[in-house]
């Protein structure tokens, strides 16, 4: 394996990592399982895409840690990872933040490919072993839950409401 390949991907997996676990130290401890985990499997990756098939690691890798401890991903953030902003931008962060802890797994894993990490649907569909059409579905459903999550509506929309 060429370490140097994977270097430049390091800050998405440490990002997309702290997205998905909300912790700073659990993220970097992924980050590691998942870089472990691509160094022995190695000889399994397909010359293609390196960055799909790091990410595809790292959902399998994410997704058996929550089955083994049966845990929810926290929605707690790191005081420091702000920085220097103003108090209602660290609000509304911590709103989003915890408008992602409350979508399924399924749903949070696809809107943070997508949304922050830039990856295309195709890209999305390969790392989690899933049609396109169910990328999209999820992302539709994701970004329409945030959207009332952020708006501060309930969870069900108005059914009697006429567009």
């Amino acid at each position: 394996m060429d370490y140097d390949q994977v270097v430049p991907y390091i800050p998405n997996l440490r990002r997309y990592a702290r997205a998905l676990v909300g912790d700073r130290h659990a993220a970097d401890d992924l980050v590691q399982d998942t870089l472990e985990r691509a160094v022995t499997k190695f000889h399994l990756w397909r010359p293609g895409n390196l960055r799909a098939w790091l990410f595809s690691i790292m959902h399998n890798v994410f997704v058996n840690q929550l089955r083994a401890r049966r845990i929810s991903p926290s929605a707690e953030m790191d005081e420091n990872f702000a920085g220097a902003t103003t108090p209602g931008w660290i609000i509304d962060v911590r709103d989003l933040e915890r408008g992602l802890a409350k979508l399924p797994a399924e749903q949070r894993e696809v809107v943070l490919m997508v949304s922050l990490e830039d990856l295309s649907y195709e890209e999305v569909s390969r790392a989690l072993g899933v049609p396109i059409g169910t990328v999209m579905s999820r992302l539709s459903r994701g970004r329409e839950k945030l959207r009332r999550h952020m708006d501060g509506e309930s969870a069900r929309p108005n059914l009697k409401a006429v567009p």
